[in-house]
């Protein structure tokens, strides 16, 4: 088991920042099991020797259990996890239904759990520790006058208590937890967002590309003392008003 190559699961995987962060392991040599309702329709991401596609909703214990089983019947271990699937819109706090606050739950939290339940089951057996990365969200933490966005923000922020928890669960088995906290980005679920609207939502005026986040999702992979923490790829906007 010591000798096989690397391998990572990404969910959330058939465009934008998921389909980046499976280039980026393919890159380094890792094999990798990628993860959307309808992956296998990817124009960004292909099944080859070192991809696995699985389809279906990640919200749903079984398409957890179907990406576990493929991972080990494909490439015998998994090394490192990525939670980037969730869902986000915008509305006034009083408009959130109860569909849109199942949905969020859905996606953003219970897509979380049972893969990241079933990945650690998986590393604790292996006995090689991992890394298990999510993607929450910075506005999480620093909320923007005119983002209305306090439903998925529920979401959001407890995946970032969840992340340090963990961390501190599974530290002395080796597996490390962190997250990633996106500011603004450019992905195509932005693409019918103004130029201006995107820039005013940075201190800096620069929006993030996907490379910025999945090269984040690269550190922490690499980071082998780094552990429970969530680092801000935001332009600053974590931390104050602009």
């Amino acid at each position: 088991m010591s000798g096989l190559p690397m391998t990572a699961i990404v969910t959330g995987a058939s465009q934008g920042i998921g389909a980046g962060i499976v280039k980026a392991f393919v890159e380094r040599g890792f094999n990798v099991v990628a993860n959307s309702r309808t992956v296998t329709q990817s124009t960004e991401v292909a099944a080859s020797d070192q991809v696995a596609l699985v389809d279906g909703h990640i919200g749903e214990p079984a398409t957890a259990a179907k990406i576990i089983e493929t991972t080990i019947a494909r490439f015998k271990v998994v090394d490192v996890l990525v939670n980037n699937a969730g869902i986000f819109f915008t509305k006034p706090f009083t408009d959130y239904t109860v569909e849109d606050f199942k949905a969020l739950v859905s996606t953003n939290l219970e897509g979380f759990l049972y893969l990241t339940q079933l990945t650690i089951k998986q590393m604790l057996a292996q006995k090689r520790g991992g890394s298990v990365v999510t993607i929450t969200a910075s506005l999480a933490r620093n909320p923007i006058r005119g983002v209305k966005a306090a439903v998925p923000m529920i979401t959001k922020g407890g995946l970032a208590t969840i992340t340090q928890h963990l961390a501190m669960e599974y530290a002395k088995d080796g597996i490390r937890v962190n997250a990633v906290a996106p500011g603004v980005v450019y992905t195509p679920l932005q693409r019918d967002k103004p130029k201006e609207v995107m820039e005013s939502l940075s201190p800096m005026g620069r929006p993030s590309t996907v490379k910025d986040i999945t090269d984040a999702v690269m550190y922490l992979t690499d980071a082998a003392t780094v552990t429970g923490d969530i680092l801000y790829v935001d332009g600053g906007s974590h931390f104050g008003r602009w």
